[in-house]
């Protein structure tokens, strides 16, 4: 008799998806339904609905989720999340123009030539932009239009697309997670707990300090393995959206009408920032300016209108999974949210930590938060949520309150990175690579964060802080 020796396959990530959907579906039938009362509170100038903690109570009327709701819930995931879609298309769209006229090589062989022996720098200072970004002032989307150049970056170091994803992603991940000064999740946190804003920094520096270097660790090991050996690349040349040779794009230079071009990208990005940072824009007008950059960059090339037309369209086309994977897994929240069990869920975690000690208090905090942020996919909005019912248990259990916002900070932030709900979908959209891939290449590296996390967690209550 002879034993199978079959590998495990991954399903396709769709497949996967409406598996995860269907068993939230069947959650609904199961969980009872359950609600807390909110409160709209101040907070730091925005009205936000914080929990009232003891409100929790089941409903008699639940409302699980049948078939019809099942199949429906795709459409309401896409139209939930319809601007992130339209931003997917359009940035693609946007990059492909200027990747058909010739500029994008023509900046990446000045670029290679210009940094030839001193990429790894490039790549810590790279990595390093996106972290300060995301951790000082919370951006995240904002850098959404970095990750078609990152991508490209990656493929012509002689890397693959993975490893320049993993720049942008790592870096805005780790960022957000290790937040200094994160308006969306430590200001918002430590206001609804009441301790002095930017309390603890010194912790979170450091915190920034060592899962930055984990991360570089692991982008450089994984960049060391498929130069040694290009089959262990997770997305080869020929799958990805960018697909050059080092060697060919050192060969290229720029003209007047590729250093406009260049211009009018940088421009762009610059306006975005600006934008993100002082005015308040959102995934509207980031799209707007994509699609204006895209056009100008036609328009500097001469292209016809009809010409212009139809190399967006075929951007478009060309994005199609990425694009409408984010609205896929919207669904799973939608479902949640109908079957009105994700509030009876939270109350369901927070009694398990009642009454435990205090470090187990605090690493179960760090366990809730990570998994309450498939469910809600917003670092305001769940702290809005958990701070309220965890800052009241914490007390009971001996932490202090920047214990319970540092749980929350670590466990909401690096879960953003693994969870098809939060903003990796996105990543994964614009750069072509499917979930399953980043999983591949991520979850290893998640398991050494979520220790590493733990000891923060626990040194923090050893040392009382």
């Amino acid at each position: 008799m002879r034993l199978s020796t079959a590998k495990f396959k991954m399903p396709h990530t769709y497949v996967l998806l409406f598996y995860i959907v269907a068993a939230a579906c069947l959650l609904t039938w199961i969980i009872p339904a359950g609600e807390f009362q909110y409160q709209s509170v101040d907070v730091n100038g925005t009205m936000r609905k914080i929990v009232v903690p003891g409100s929790f109570r089941y409903l008699t009327d639940s409302s699980p989720v049948g078939v019809i709701g099942f199949f429906s819930s795709f459409q309401r995931g896409i139209i939930e999340v319809a601007d992130l879609v339209a931003l997917i298309f359009i940035v693609n769209a946007a990059f492909a123009v200027v990747i058909k006229t010739g500029s994008f090589e023509k900046m990446l062989g000045t670029l290679l030539r210009r940094l030839e022996g001193r990429e790894s720098i490039v790549v810590v200072i790279f990595y390093l932009f996106f972290a300060l970004g995301a951790s000082l002032f919370g951006m995240w989307n904002d850098f959404n239009g970095m990750i078609p150049i990152m991508v490209g970056v990656g493929v012509a170091m002689g890397y693959d697309a993975m490893f320049g994803f993993a720049v942008v992603m790592l870096g805005i991940g780790v960022g957000f997670a290790a937040a200094l000064t994160n308006p969306y999740t430590i200001v918002v946190a430590q206001s609804i707990a009441g301790i002095p804003l930017y309390s603890g920094f010194g912790v979170r520096a450091a915190i920034f300090v060592v899962f930055s270097a984990i991360a570089l660790w692991w982008i450089f090991r994984y960049g060391r393995q498929i130069k040694r050996d290009p089959s262990l690349s997770l997305v080869p040349r020929g799958e990805a959206l960018f697909s050059y040779d080092s060697g060919e794009l050192k060969k290229l230079t720029m003209g007047r009408r590729e250093s406009a071009s260049l211009a009018v990208i940088f421009a762009s990005l610059a306006l975005i920032f600006y934008g993100c940072l002082y005015r308040g824009w959102g995934n509207t007008q980031l799209t707007a300016v994509f699609l204006l950059m895209g056009i100008a960059v036609a328009v500097i090339f001469g292209w016809s209108a009809d010409k212009i037309a139809e190399e967006l369209l075929a951007g478009a086309r060309a994005i199609v999974f990425g694009a409408l994977i984010v609205g896929v897994a919207r669904a799973i929240l939608v479902v949640m949210r109908e079957g009105q069990i994700i509030d009876t869920i939270i109350n369901f975690m927070a009694n398990m930590i009642e009454g435990t000690p205090p470090i187990i208090a605090a690493e179960g905090m760090l366990f809730i938060q990570t998994f309450i942020n498939f469910a809600i996919p917003s670092g305001s909005g769940q702290a809005a949520t958990i701070i309220p019912i965890m800052a009241p248990l914490g007390d009971v259990a001996g932490l202090s309150r920047e214990v319970t916002v540092l749980a929350f900070q670590l466990g909401d932030g690096f879960s953003n990175l693994l969870w098809p709900t939060c903003g990796i979908a996105t990543g994964c959209g614009i750069a072509g690579i499917s979930l399953a891939k980043w999983w591949k290449f991520f979850l290893k590296l998640f398991g050494i964060m979520w220790l590493v996390m733990m000891l923060f967690v626990a040194a923090a209550v050893i040392m009382k802080f």
